[in-house]
């Protein structure tokens, strides 16, 4: 016999309904506004022109909407912060997890916290005063903005999110799985990474995906280190990411050029669904 529900859980399951159908909804709306907003560009400029044409000038008498250059460095931007930033995190989360004490857990814990709170601007502050000067000074350069510090700062800001995830899934793994492992004769850190690693892998991969986004989306931090010049992708040199394309010229753009920042967001939208999509089905295929 099914259980009558209390009007109490009655209220509480239509407010959970309506809370997931209002994230369904404005997913579906930014998408559907992307597209219908960015569609009318790479009709007018031509796929193939404004995906792989190698030239933005947005502003010259004779306009060219070639973003290569910006899909390049955000691709190689975001893969030297992953690099970077995902060991580190995670060695961070499984030290802070598994093998530090409760009291050194406690001092560094509200330490990463904090580098979660800190804005994008102070960051870039920092970068653009600091970081840059530095690697001018360091590799000769004629200007420190570049893609390296680009990198720099952002495997930083993706630490955060991949220590808080990242130990949050570790200590989710049962210690009953750890117990086992130990009374088979493995050591703490075998333990550790052998068993409790991989049972909070789908976590462990969710703050990657995390970081990911944060790499991608971050627009702020990177005009202030980067250089914004709408250069082919070089380690040391100034460059424009996806982000800083749309950040930099929104604000005075009219006509096609704004349609073509609207194609440039639309395209950046895409590339985080896929990179989603293709962690998922690798998570998938790894449980399967």
């Amino acid at each position: 016999m099914k259980q009558k529900l209390r009007p109490l859980e009655v209220i509480m399951n239509v407010l959970f309904l309506l809370c997931g159908l209002v994230a369904i909804v404005f997913v579906l709306f930014i998408s559907i506004y992307l597209i219908l907003s960015g569609l009318p560009a790479i009709r007018e400029i031509g796929l193939a022109d404004f995906l792989f044409g190698r030239e933005w000038a947005s502003t010259a008498a004779e306009p060219k909407f070639g973003i290569l250059p910006f899909i390049l460095t955000s691709v190689y931007g975001t893969a030297g912060a992953i690099l970077l930033g995902v060991p580190v995190g995670f060695l961070t989360a499984v030290f802070l997890a598994k093998i530090a004490s409760p009291r050194l857990a406690g001092l560094v814990r509200p330490a990463v916290d904090l580098l979660a709170g800190i804005p994008s601007v102070v960051y870039g502050l920092i970068g653009m005063m600091v970081l840059v000067p530095t690697v001018r000074e360091l590799f000769h350069l004629p200007d420190g903005a570049s893609l390296f510090c680009a990198i720099l700062v952002l495997a930083v800001m993706i630490l955060p999110s991949i220590i808080s995830v990242s130990e949050t899934a570790l200590k989710a793994v049962p210690r009953e799985y750890e117990e086992a492992s130990l009374a088979l004769g493995a050591t703490h850190i075998e333990t550790v990474f052998r068993v409790s690693v991989p049972a909070a892998s789908s976590g462990i991969a969710a703050s990657i995906v995390l970081g990911i986004g944060r790499a991608i989306g971050e627009a702020m931090a990177i005009i202030m280190v980067a250089g914004n010049v709408a250069n082919m992708p070089g380690l040391f040199q100034s460059v424009r990411f996806l982000t800083t394309a749309v950040a930099s010229e929104m604000a005075y753009a009219s006509g096609l050029q704004r349609q073509a920042l609207y194609s440039i967001a639309l395209v950046l939208f895409l590339f985080i669904m896929l990179i989603n999509v293709i962690l998922n089905t690798l998570l998938k295929r790894k449980k399967g």
